[in-house]
């Protein structure tokens, strides 16, 4: 299991952002910094930005900041703010919807680790994120 690209930038950029959060990022630093194209960037900045997580600031002193202390922000916040989830329902293989009556050859295994995903998704805060961090 792989979380969407969209999802991998959003987690690295406000990790980026709750190492240091004195610091007001600009996109295009945060662009710059993390290797992600701008376009992109800014995209993934406005999900952010609309589910409330981080807030941008105009003017020459602008920039983006935490909109809540990193402990109160989880990766499941994240991955909700980009619409990422790992759907109960959705197949593994990528073959349609899979119930218990309709199912692939793995949905039986994937059921616990799928459920492991989603209780560390809910307890991984962001300040945990920072301090584990050595690569973004």
């Amino acid at each position: 299991m792989k979380l969407n690209t969209t999802s991998q930038y959003a987690i690295r950029i406000l990790t980026l952002i709750a190492i240091d959060n004195e610091k007001r990022y600009n996109a295009k630093e945060l662009s710059q910094k993390l290797m992600i194209p701008y376009k992109y960037l800014t995209k993934v900045m406005t999900y952010l930005v609309n589910a409330e997580l981080i807030v941008s600031l105009r003017g020459r002193e602008g920039g983006y900041v935490l909109n809540k202390e990193a402990k109160d922000i989880f990766v499941v916040d994240i991955l909700d703010a980009v619409k990422e989830q790992i759907d109960k329902k959705m197949c593994l293989l990528g073959v349609g919807l899979c119930t218990g009556s309709n199912k692939c050859a793995l949905h039986d295994d994937w059921q616990e680790p799928k459920k492991l995903l989603n209780k560390m998704f809910s307890k991984k805060s962001l300040e945990e994120l920072k301090k584990q961090a050595t690569k973004l």
